[in-house]
C-alpha cells in the first residue's frame, strides 16, 4: 500500500532534526494522508459497500481535503497545534463515525504534543493516547473487526522500536508494516462493533474499511519519515 506525497504549499521541506518531529514534518504526514485518501477513496468506498453506508472513501477524501485548507489558513507553529487543528477540523467536516474516532484521535495526539519538536518516545506516547481515545469512543478492542485492528499493533510496533532506542522512521515503518498486517487479519473477521455488526456471519471474508483507512495513514507516516531523512 502506497502513497505518494504532493507538493506541499509551501517551500519549506521537512527533514529530521536530532531524529524529532517537528512542524514541517508534521504538515507533510498530513498532507500524504490526504494524498493517500485521494488516491484510494474508490477503494475504501468499495470495501465500504460490502459491510457499510459505502461512503468511507468519500468521507475520508472529504475530511482530509478540508484538513489541508484549514493547516493552510491557520499555519498552525507546533506539532501539536498541527495535529489539534487535523482532529477538529475532521470533527466538524466528516459525518458518520469516521469524523469523531479520527477526530478524536488526532486531536488527543495533538494535546500530548504541545513543544515545537517531539522525540520518538514523545510520539510513542501521543499515538498510544490517540488509540485509547479511540477505544474509549468507538467501545472497540482488537478482533471486533474495526480501525483498532490496524491501530493497535501500529502503536505497538511503534512503542516497541522507540523503546529499543532506534530511529523514527524505523519506528513509522515497523508501524506501517503492522497496521497492514492488522488490516489484512480483519478480512476473516465477523464484525462486532459498528454497522458492519449488523451483518453478523455474514461480514466475514471482507476487509474492514476502517482498518483500511488506518493502515493508510500509517504509511504515509512511515513514507513521510524516509522521504526526511
Amino acid at each position: 500500500m502506497s502513497t505518494t506525497t504532493p507538493d506541499h504549499e509551501h517551500d519549506r521541506v521537512p527533514t529530521m532534526n536530532g531524529d524529532t518531529v517537528d512542524t514541517d514534518l508534521a504538515r507533510a504526514w498530513v498532507q500524504a494522508i490526504a494524498a493517500a485518501m485521494d488516491q484510494h477513496k474508490d477503494h475504501l468506498t468499495q470495501l465500504d459497500s460490502a459491510i457499510g453506508d459505502a461512503d468511507h472513501g468519500i468521507n475520508m477524501h472529504r475530511g482530509f481535503s478540508a484538513v489541508t485548507a484549514a493547516l493552510a489558513a491557520a499555519d498552525p507553529d507546533t506539532v501539536g497545534a498541527v495535529l489539534v487543528k487535523v482532529g477538529t477540523t475532521l470533527i466538524s467536516s466528516v459525518g458518520g463515525a469516521s469524523g469523531p474516532l479520527y477526530g478524536s484521535a488526532f486531536r488527543t495526539m495533538g494535546k500530548a504534543l504541545q513543544a515545537p519538536a517531539a522525540d520518538v518516545p514523545q510520539f510513542a506516547a501521543a499515538l498510544a493516547a490517540g488509540l485509547q481515545s479511540v477505544q474509549k469512543l468507538g467501545a472497540a478492542a482488537p478482533g471486533d473487526k474495526t480501525m483498532i485492528d490496524a491501530y493497535a499493533p501500529a502503536v505497538d510496533a511503534f512503542r516497541q522500536r522507540a523503546e529499543s532506542g532506534e530511529g523514527f522512521a524505523a519506528a513509522a515503518l515497523a508501524a506501517a508494516d503492522a497496521a497492514e498486517e492488522g488490516m489484512r487479519a480483519t478480512t476473516p473477521m465477523q464484525a462486532r462493533k459498528g454497522r458492519a455488526s449488523y451483518l453478523g456471519s455474514r461480514s466475514i471474508g471482507h476487509q474492514d474499511p476502517g482498518a483500511t483507512s488506518t493502515a493508510l495513514i500509517f504509511r504515509a507516516l512511515a513514507e513521510t519519515a524516509e522521504a526526511a531523512r
